[in-house]
């Protein structure tokens, strides 16, 4: 990996599964330095940590930006981020150092399905509401109107974004009865076959949809998509569910959205910023339900993107193969 006896630094900014610490401890020639916490790296510790150091492992909460390549210095051969998402790097930076980049694509993308299935169906049936009429004693006898959602039976959905978790998303809604299945993006997708898949201009989705799952990737086109102008757009029956990046929503516009009936509720895995204030004017609404981020959220799931982290990190120091390197 290197000259004899020279170690090769790398620095990970918080701690992770094991399957990938274990995996950097066993490998030669390495010397590991880890901010022990479960919380963020402050932000003096990170430039501090990352001095001198040839790899770095780090997570979505970490802004790796000129800053922080300045401070590691003209060593830095490779950024591992344990996560799909890339939006804190500062990519084109990157690519003029041309140190590689290593994600956890593919992997998560199953897990992340799952979470939006459920919360779509959370926020369809008033789950969490029913669950809080239990505990305070609203749950009496029986009334004919009382927690009414929303069913997928015969119902159109439509998919923002149809990429790998847009199309796992698809695939696990289309069982429960969707009649139709309608997705936007930058282009039609050859695989939008394999659920009966309508490319449709974003309005058409807006206006004819009675579920909405927000999926796409984070680029300057799809910052801000979801705003007052595409809510006007929505049935006053329709849900939206989000578990993309935060900011493809216009949270202020969703609030009016939501307080004023314009549409029946929403489900949130992302916000901006994250975490969200407790005090923020969503929490205060029945009609949205919000999750702290947590679409990957397995074990196994976890331990895999650890896994793949650490294996794109060692490839990046030894100039091999990286499992997963992001083409930039």
């Amino acid at each position: 990996m290197q000259a004899a006896g020279k170690l090769m630094k790398v620095f990970v900014t918080r701690r992770i599964p094991q399957e990938g610490m274990k995996i950097l401890a066993a490998a030669e020639g390495c010397e590991v330095s880890l901010w022990d916490s479960d919380e963020p790296v402050p932000r003096a510790e990170l430039l501090r940590g990352v001095q001198g150091a040839q790899g770095l492992l780090c997570l979505l909460s970490d802004k790796i930006d000129v800053e922080v390549l300045d401070a590691a210095g003209p060593n830095l051969k490779v950024i591992s981020t344990l996560s799909v998402g890339f939006d804190h790097l500062a990519l084109d930076e990157i690519k003029r150092r041309g140190i590689r980049v290593g994600y956890t694509p593919d992997v998560l993308t199953d897990a992340t399905a799952e979470l939006t299935v459920a919360l779509l169906l959370a926020t369809a049936r008033r789950l969490p509401e029913g669950v809080e009429e239990v505990k305070n004693g609203g749950w009496s006898s029986w009334k004919p109107l009382w927690l009414c959602g929303y069913g997928l039976t015969g119902s159109t959905v439509g998919i923002i974004g149809l990429g790998r978790i847009g199309m796992a998303i698809a695939k696990r809604l289309m069982p429960f009865g969707v009649k139709r299945l309608l997705y936007f993006g930058r282009t039609a997708k050859a695989h939008a076959a394999e659920v009966n898949g309508e490319f449709v201009p974003l309005d058409t989705l807006a206006s004819e949809s009675d579920f909405i799952v927000v999926s796409c990737s984070l680029t300057p086109e799809t910052q801000g998509l979801c705003d007052k102008a595409f809510f006007s757009k929505m049935k006053n029956t329709a849900v939206l569910v989000n578990s993309s990046r935060g900011v493809v929503l216009n949270q202020e516009d969703l609030y009016e959205a939501l307080s004023s009936g314009q549409i029946a509720a929403a489900g949130m895995d992302v916000t901006t910023p994250e975490p969200l204030p407790t005090n923020h004017p969503l929490l205060t609404l029945k009609n949205c339900v919000v999750l702290p981020h947590i679409g990957s959220a397995t074990y196994s799931t976890r331990g895999v993107m650890s896994e793949l982290a650490a294996r794109n990190l060692l490839g990046g120091l030894r100039g091999t193969e990286m499992p997963s390197e992001l083409t930039f």
